[in-house]
Parts: C-alpha cells; structure tokens; sequence
C-alpha cells in the first residue's frame, strides 16, 4: 500500500511538480489548496504526512499545523512546513516534525518523507 503525502499549497505549478516527483516515488498524493479544506480531507484519507506550504490563502502552515495537532489521529502524523522565510523555529514550536527553506531540491523529499513516517511509527 502507498505512502500517502496531503500537500497543502495554493501554487498549482508547485503542487504538479511535486506531486509527479512523490508520484514517481511510490507514494499517493493528496492535495488541499487551502487550510479550511485539509481537516476533513485528512479525516477521510488518512495521509503519512502533511507538506503545508506557510503562506496558505486562509491561514498559515503554522496555524493549520496547530490545528491538526489539536486532532488525535494527527497528533503524532509528520508535518513538514515549507518557506521562503526562516521560520523553523516558529513552525517547529507549532508542532510540525521539519522545516524546508525554499527553494529546496524536490529529488530529496521522498528519502526525508519516508524517515519522517518511519520514525513517527506512520509506514
């Protein structure tokens, strides 16, 4: 059975490129374009991980990582915040297990992602 990764962005060129690389890793991509839509997409799919994007339309990585900490079933699921500001602190207080600072090598996700479920007891 696949990995399944939800990404979480509202740049449409993003989330292709990413999820035919994820896609050509073996793993099933989800995708929300905007925070409101992700908790009830997740409650009914289940992902591995969540790779938010921190500029959402509606809120921010962080706020939506917040909240999905607040839900058992997501309380220990990865969450990986991508941007092109130097957020990690913030994000890493939030909850979420990494950190990407844009622009980041796309070819290198499908390793971090799998030693990020593997480790949160997720594969």
């Amino acid at each position: 059975m696949a990995l399944k990764v939800m990404i979480v962005d509202d740049d449409r060129t993003t989330v292709r490129l990413l999820q035919t690389l994820l896609e050509l890793n073996g793993f099933e991509v989800l995708i929300a374009p905007c925070g409101a839509e992700v908790l009830s997409l997740a409650k009914q799919t289940s992902p591995n991980l969540f790779l938010l994007d921190y500029n959402l339309s509606d809120m921010t990585g962080i706020q939506l990582t917040s909240m999905l900490r607040q839900h058992a079933e997501f309380a220990r699921t990865p969450i990986v915040i991508a941007s092109g500001m130097d957020v990690e602190v913030e994000a890493r207080a939030a909850g979420a297990s990494a950190f990407l600072m844009k622009p980041f090598d796309p070819g290198r996700l499908h390793r971090m992602f799998h030693d990020l479920i593997r480790s949160a007891g997720h594969a």
